[in-house]
């Protein structure tokens, strides 16, 4: 592949949206294949402080987001504890976030065409796509049209039925400066209300496996009443996202020749909490900085080096986060219980909302901790107890 030979992206999300701009600011010549252009979907649309340090042109006023600081998290039980972020989430429209991230490809001169593609083949050792609007030749096919794409087919195997996750939700209008996430008896997976600039972002995400989409939207809707939420009027969404098993990862088909897959479409989620803007975007970098080295399999090797290592360990711990036990209670009781009671395990779970704590590295953290989490949430139940001081650090408001 040459420098002066056309890239096709098709998908204009984060992912390709964001390849597009680093190509065609590297001198690349880009097509840019999205029909809807812009778009909504049901998820929180946080960023992470990791996320924002990394690209910090999203953390300008030129893109309405909302800045949050307090968190609540609330076990099956009801139990729940708040505690503030010392380094925030950004919490972003995703309509506005595309919208942002699809109008930077084109300033760097990627060509966006608002098209469907229809079909891809292979002729020699170029690609032909085809749109309803015509056809065209490129030297190299950057997908990123999602997880549920039916062009992935042509490259790889589709994401069997224990790989995904639904995620549906609402739109609600109003205002708030805290994240709420509400896990759940019975199903791996949790309720949460993100507080964008206007309005929530309310919605629920959970594998596919034993709980129907039609369920999970019932539990969403009794919650969302019990906890003072108005869906009167407001739109309800819904999507599937991948959430690889740790087998499913090793076995990746992330890229082949003259082809690269990157974000949802690659499955590059984390299986855990189903986020995935921080990997799209990321994987969109790698893409982009493999293709302008002329380098293509550097993608592989990034992917492998960085991201890979990080969605396999969440994969071997998702089903034991969700319904594992530890200390005589379930694994997410105990998790609320010590960030409720123990300095220190806030600490980690701040680190962890920040993203500078990730999966590599956690389990050590936890051990060499753990007598100081036991320790310290003794004293706070103790505290509790004599009732001379409160355990939960004050918010201020």
């Amino acid at each position: 592949m040459g420098t002066n030979d056309p890239i096709a992206i098709v998908g204009g999300g984060p992912a390709g949206a964001l390849a597009g701009a680093m190509l065609a600011q590297g001198g690349r010549k880009v097509l840019l294949f999205e029909e809807k252009l812009a778009w909504e979907k049901p998820c929180g649309g946080g960023l992470t402080h990791k996320a924002l340090k990394q690209y910090s042109f999203l953390d300008q006023d030129q893109i309405e987001h909302n800045v949050v600081r307090r968190c609540e998290l609330i076990s099956p039980s009801g139990r729940s504890v708040q505690f503030e972020m010392q380094l925030p989430i950004a919490i972003f429209s995703r309509f506005a976030l595309n919208g942002l991230l699809l109008e930077r490809a084109g300033g760097a001169g990627a060509e966006i065409r608002k098209e469907r593609v229809r079909e891809i083949r292979r002729h020699g050792s170029e690609w032909v796509v085809r749109t309803a609007d015509g056809e065209y030749r490129v030297a190299h096919l950057v997908l990123a049209a999602g997880a549920r794409s039916a062009l992935r087919s042509q490259f790889t195997r589709p994401f069997a039925s224990d790989d995904l996750m639904v995620s549906a939700g609402y739109y609600i209008p109003g205002r708030s400066s805290l994240i709420q996430i509400q896990f759940l008896k019975g199903i791996a997976g949790y309720i949460w209300t993100f507080p964008r600039t206007d309005h929530f972002s309310a919605g629920i995400c959970g594998r596919t496996d034993g709980t129907s989409t039609a369920e999970m939207r019932r539990i969403l809707e009794e919650w969302l009443a019990k906890n003072g939420f108005d869906i009167a009027g407001a739109r309800f969404y819904s999507h599937i996202l991948p959430a690889l098993r740790s087998e499913s990862l090793q076995e990746l088909e992330a890229c082949g020749e003259g082809w690269t897959m990157i974000g949802d479409c690659a499955g590059l989620v984390d299986p855990v909490t189903g986020e995935g803007l921080y990997y799209a975007l990321r994987s969109g970098e790698l893409c982009a900085q493999a293709l302008l080295r002329e380098r293509p399999e550097e993608y592989r090797w990034g992917l492998e080096e960085e991201i890979l290592p990080e969605l396999k360990i969440a994969a071997a711990v998702s089903q034991r986060f969700y319904t594992g036990q530890a200390l005589g209670e379930s694994v997410l009781e105990v998790m609320i219980k010590l960030t409720a009671e123990s300095e220190s395990f806030r600490a980690l779970m701040r680190d962890l909302f920040a993203g500078v704590q990730g999966y590599r590295g956690l389990r050590s953290r936890l051990y060499r901790s753990l007598p100081t989490f036991v320790a310290e949430a003794i004293s706070g139940s103790l505290r509790l107890t004599w009732g001379t001081e409160r355990a939960v650090e004050p918010i201020a408001e």
